[in-house]
């Protein structure tokens, strides 16, 4: 069975789906955003806030190409440096606050380091738990530095195959982390549907049996992303703004809006309730159709005590508190010891 565990005050487990509000750098720099971002993401009713953490100059050379389209970039042509510099001016105070308005609203606070700095700041604000991003799984020495911290991790494995992803839990078990959900991920931007590889999901359920494993979404809306619960994802991080029109970030416009997130909720719950058991079993609310429902063997005539029974004399019909149709044989051939009229369910009492 797959370990269970918590990140402050969320709890991971099979049979629910935690959501995860991917804030990234969607507040532009700006803690009035970032608040705006933290208490829409509470109002949808998540149960994570997520941010990014990274200095531009610790995480991309000046010329390094962009992975995505977006024609909202300032510089159409320019670089990850390019677009990553303008939104990285957070630090240690704006974190802090961070934290505090996410505690404030209680909603759990977490953010994804991009280099060992980041990890120091993160400590030092007291998160509870990590995230490691795609685009880190073979980054050895970033997530040997997460997992000695002891704290839960999220591993992301956007672009990665089986042994890339076992090779990223064994550096991080090595280095003290004992509580690691996989999320399944495509590093596309969005994603088309036809490439989300939902089914992968079950296949690292098989390969990671000891593990939990969740979904990072990455497609437009909320379809693809909440049917992860019905495959046993046991966490869901999807991108968040409160305005997808905002510029700078190329998120928002692939970002879920408080609305979406709501909906998106709203509809992951209904499948949790949906799934129920996996126990193949009559469910009391069923025990009365049981009953009525089904057929039991009846007389088709008069039958008169110290007759023979015939399968012309028998019938089955409603309902399916008699002796049950598969059991005709046992009746077939018997003796009648009393009279009884035609449509009458027939009990062991009445023959022998």
């Amino acid at each position: 069975m797959p370990k269970e565990f918590s990140i402050g005050r969320v709890e991971f487990r099979q049979g629910r789906t935690a959501v995860i509000a991917e804030a990234g750098v969607n507040h532009l720099g700006r803690l009035d955003y970032a608040r705006s971002l933290i208490e829409g993401a509470k109002a949808a009713g998540a149960d994570i806030v997520k941010f990014q953490t990274y200095k531009a100059n610790r995480l991309t050379t000046k010329d390094a190409p962009r992975f995505w389209s977006w024609n909202g970039e300032i510089d159409e042509n320019g670089s990850q440096f390019d677009s990553y510099s303008k939104l990285d001016g957070f630090g240690y105070s704006e974190y802090v606050e961070l934290k505090k308005i996410c505690d404030d609203v209680d909603i759990e606070f977490m953010s994804t380091p991009f280099d060992p700095d980041s990890v120091d700041l993160l400590e030092a604000v007291g998160v509870n738990g990590y995230k490691i991003a795609s685009c880190d799984i073979t980054n050895k020495p970033l997530i040997e530095k997460i997992a000695s911290t002891k704290k839960p991790v999220l591993l992301s494995t956007g672009a990665a195959n089986l042994d890339e992803i076992r090779r990223a839990v064994e550096w991080a078990k090595l280095a003290g982390c004992k509580d690691i959900l996989i999320m399944h991920c495509t590093l596309t931007y969005p994603t088309p549907i036809e490439d989300s590889n939902l089914l992968a999901i079950t296949e690292m359920r098989r390969e990671f049996s000891d593990h939990l494993i969740g979904h990072s979404d990455h497609t437009l809306g909320i379809d693809v992303a909440s049917a992860g619960t019905l495959l046993g994802s046991s966490a869901l991080e999807k991108h968040f703004t409160f305005d997808k029109t905002l510029p700078l970030s190329a998120d928002h416009w692939l970002s879920l809006d408080v609305a979406d997130l709501k909906a998106l909720v709203s509809r992951i719950r209904v499948f949790e309730s949906a799934l129920g058991s996996g126990v193949k079993s009559p469910l009391e609310s069923e025990m009365l159709a049981r009953t009525n429902a089904r057929r039991s063997i009846v007389a088709s005539r008069e039958i008169r005590a110290g007759e023979t029974i015939q399968l012309l004399d028998l019938d089955f019909k409603r309902p399916g508190s008699g002796i049950e149709p598969h059991r005709v044989s046992e009746v077939v051939g018997k003796i009648m010891l009393r009279d009884v009229p035609s449509d009458f369910l027939l009990s062991t009492a009445d023959f022998s």
